[in-house]
């Protein structure tokens, strides 16, 4: 990490690979994000509602509870563990391929600091787009539960929305936008690690994208324990 958190040689090379790494890790994950909350918000206010259904508890009950577990941690934590799958292989697989096809070794002949140069643009650009991930995970959590609702007759749509709306505490959003910074900087780090020290043929990048994977999931729990000890006691 002291080699990759070096000076890029030429910045202007650095802000170029920075954007196709956004549009690589981040942009690209759109989809999956979209789909995934739909579906995972969808889901939770039939669980909520089907679970809290009672006449001692008010109806807007629902909408409240699925908000909170979005905010707190759907939006961040498991999102981050779904895209450790998707980009930390997609990372671990790519630099893996080039140390064993003995590219990263042509650059290091060349003088140039491999570790900075294909390491620094993804850690950076997966951070900057890292919450524009978790707003969009937000939003479509939230329309997944309106869709119940609407077309359903589990719960009156005002009611869910009402629940949405009520007691809203915005230090949340902003709680689920740190961890997410934190973890993106664990999936992309871990997963270059495990793909810049293969050792062996295509078989061994293909282990080392598995173990980026189990590792960054490993210490993505792990940092959720402490940093929510940190920013909600």
């Amino acid at each position: 990490m002291t080699r990759v958190m070096g000076r890029p040689d030429r910045f202007r090379t650095f802000l170029k690979r920075t954007v196709d790494e956004v549009t690589k890790l981040g942009v690209d994950s759109i989809p999956l994000v979209i789909i995934i909350s739909l579906f995972i918000g969808a889901v939770m206010t039939i669980q909520m509602q089907l679970n809290i259904s009672s006449p001692l508890i008010p109806s807007y009950s629902t909408g409240l509870a699925t908000r909170e577990i979005i905010l707190l941690e759907f939006s961040n934590s498991i999102l981050c563990l779904i895209l450790a799958g998707k980009v930390g292989s997609n990372i671990a697989s790519e630099i893996g391929t080039m140390r064993v096809t003995e590219q990263i070794d042509a650059l290091d002949i060349m003088g140039i600091n491999s570790a900075n140069f294909l390491v620094l643009p993804k850690v950076v650009g997966f951070l900057i787009f890292m919450p524009v991930l978790v707003l969009f995970c937000i939003f479509t959590s939230f329309l997944g539960g309106v869709f119940i609702a609407a077309f359903t007759d589990l719960i009156p749509l005002n009611q869910f929305i009402y629940g949405i709306q009520t007691m809203f505490q915005e230090w949340y959003v902003w709680y689920g936008l740190i961890k997410s910074l934190f973890f993106s900087v664990i999936i992309t780090s871990v997963a270059s690690f495990y793909g810049y020290y293969v050792k062996g043929g295509s078989l061994d990048v293909g282990k080392a994208s598995t173990n980026a994977v189990v590792a960054s999931s490993i210490l993505i729990l792990f940092a959720d324990v402490i940093l929510t000890k940190l920013l909600l006691q």
